[in-house]
């Protein structure tokens, strides 16, 4: 009997232990979120791109524990992309030099509640890489200062020509003073990948907080298994291209001929 008392007591003793840690981890956890000073979500944490996708939009929604600026960036998936000047010679326009930029961000935008120049420096931008004029992208080969600028200009100006890259800051609107709210649109040719959304809480021009939230771009359905099997066995896929190019063509002269 006094072992069957003894027993009770020690699981008793376990069951509070394990109550307590719980309890403790609770609060502690509690408290963490708490002192946090920035708090931002997604209203989608994946954008699903079917055969009929023509592009869409996702809000990034959050708050703060008081008065200042938000500043959100968004990166999309880097990867080496190469730029190549033009020139015209004997009345031909050939490609005459081409500049190779290790990990450039497929996709780039940032939105602010008010201008970048009316709340924080240089320093902070750049540190945080906070608009196009502070973007890293760093080139293979060394180059001087003035070609570097211009293969730069190329580079993001055929970004944000494809519509990857935003040619003005995207607006955060606040609702009331700790509330605030952005929307982040993706068009039609969005490359797929791993996406950054940075949410940056700056007050007398200096980062206070900061929060990173993922989100992934993929490929769904029928679109995506051609995708992979296009990437998986590129030599089978031109082959079954070819043939199908040819078989294409001689259906729409046998009906041809028909008619």
């Amino acid at each position: 009997m006094s072992a069957v008392r003894k027993g009770a007591g020690r699981l008793w003793s376990v069951r509070v232990a394990g109550g307590l840690v719980g309890l403790l981890a609770g609060v502690f956890l509690a408290a963490t979120v708490w002192a946090q000073q920035l708090v931002a979500d997604l209203s989608s944490h994946l954008i699903a791109i079917t055969t009929g996708f023509t592009g869409t939009e996702v809000v990034l929604f959050g708050t703060t524990d008081g008065a200042g600026d938000v500043a959100i960036v968004v990166t999309g998936p880097r990867t080496p992309v190469t730029v190549r000047r033009k020139e015209r010679i004997a009345g031909i326009w050939i490609n005459a030099r081409s500049v190779r930029f290790e990990q450039v961000p497929g996709y780039y935008m940032v939105a602010t509640n008010r201008p970048l120049d009316q709340f924080v420096g240089r320093p902070v931008l750049e540190r945080h890489q906070i608009g196009l004029p502070n973007l890293q992208l760093g080139p293979r080969e060394q180059l001087a200062p003035d070609q570097l600028a211009l293969f730069r200009s190329a580079l993001i100006r055929n970004k944000q020509r494809a519509g990857l890259y935003g040619i003005t800051l995207g607006q955060v609107a606040f609702l009331g003073e700790r509330l605030f709210r952005t929307n982040i649109y993706f068009p039609a040719n969005v490359p797929t990948g791993l996406y950054n959304v940075e949410a940056l809480l700056i007050r007398d021009g200096e980062v206070v907080s900061a929060q990173t939230t993922p989100l992934v771009v993929s490929k769904v359905g029928f679109s995506a298994e051609i995708y992979d099997f296009a990437r998986n066995q590129p030599m089978i896929y031109g082959v079954a291209a070819v043939i199908g190019a040819i078989a294409a063509g001689w259906l729409a002269g046998a009906i041809f001929r028909r008619v």
